[in-house]
């Protein structure tokens, strides 16, 4: 009896030995970006008038007009894989002042969080308080901006269907659904201070962001998930789509979000975010998230096929550089 128990304790330590050795090596592994270095836009031309969108990782997106420029999201802390999953995380002012500094962000009319994770969530109360924006979003991206200390006239809490007006932009906020994944769900119903764990960062609900300028729309979805039918009547011209978890779903869910999402708006062009690996320092190239948590190169193939089928160019967009969304549509 003893004899047996001693062979199947030893398989089983050698089997997790050789699972922690899988896991490692996949960790080291990840999808490489070279073979779509044909598809990134060309850098605007910094003179030139017009709208311009400054891409900073996740779904972190500079839309400035030259007159008003508004956020999504504004997440620069980017703790790092032993932070996240093993101890607590809150904002780095000072990698924030750092990367706002780079992007030329001085003034901010808006932080549109497109929901409450710390990827999206957690440091915009600090971009907002040193560049005089409101913080938008849910009660609980409300309770995130509080935990940080600011006040009450500087958050607007938004719902299904609101429109908020900054300038020449119109901000129109659509429910919507997060990708499935375990840290999906959940609402954050008292203000939140950090430091604090991940998972304490609730979704807090999803919104898709639909942004007009002048006569033209983007919509930026920050998340792989969707809601049947409620963007049913919009239209957006460029489409920039979270790709994150898309690689792990299954083909009818692939197919049900490009229909719910780029299909439902018409757009002309997406331009794939929140594929990059954001416990890594945003002063380091992006690089995507590696195979054990998604499969970068399986979404590009299915938005690269649909793309072709149905007539929607895609790009990628340049990291720390304004480009044009719509140029060559």
């Amino acid at each position: 009896m003893k004899r047996h128990i001693k062979r199947a304790l030893l398989v089983l330590g050698l089997l997790t030995l050789l699972g922690t050795a899988w896991f490692a090596y996949q960790l080291s592994h990840r999808p490489s970006l070279a073979p779509y270095a044909d598809f990134v836009l060309a850098s605007a031309d910094g003179k030139a008038a017009g709208l311009r969108v400054t891409f900073l990782g996740v779904s972190t997106l500079l839309f400035d007009d030259g007159e008003t420029a508004i956020l999504t999201d504004g997440f620069f802390t980017r703790p790092a894989k032993k932070s996240v999953f093993m101890g607590k995380i809150a904002p780095d002012r000072e990698r924030i002042a750092k990367s706002l500094e780079r992007a030329g962000i001085r003034r901010l009319a808006a932080v549109i969080v497109c929901h409450s994770h710390y990827d999206h969530a957690m440091d915009a109360p600090e971009v907002a308080r040193r560049t005089g924006a409101l913080v938008v979003g849910s009660e609980s991206t409300a309770n995130v901006a509080r935990g940080w200390g600011l006040a009450d006239d500087r958050i607007r809490i938004v719902g299904d269907g609101d429109d908020v007006n900054f300038g020449r932009f119109q901000v129109t906020f659509v429910r919507s659904e997060h990708a499935p994944t375990p840290m999906t769900g959940g609402e954050i119903r008292e203000s939140l201070l950090p430091p604090v764990r991940a998972y304490q960062y609730k979704e807090g609900g999803s919104f898709s962001v639909l942004i007009k300028h002048d006569n033209r729309t983007l919509l930026v979805q920050s998340t792989a998930g969707y809601v049947e039918g409620a963007l049913r009547g919009r239209r957006a011209d460029v489409v920039f789509l979270g790709i994150g978890a898309l690689g792990k779903q299954n083909e009818a869910f692939r197919q049900a979000y490009w229909r719910e999402i780029v299909g439902a708006v018409g757009a002309r062009r997406i331009i794939p975010i929140h594929w990059d690996d954001f416990t890594l320092p945003l002063d380091q190239p992006l690089v995507p998230v590696p195979y054990p948590f998604d499969d970068f190169d399986k979404s590009m193939a299915f938005i690269l096929e649909y793309g072709h089928r149905e007539g929607v160019d895609v790009k990628l967009a340049p990291v720390w550089t304004k480009f044009d969304p719509f140029v060559g549509l």
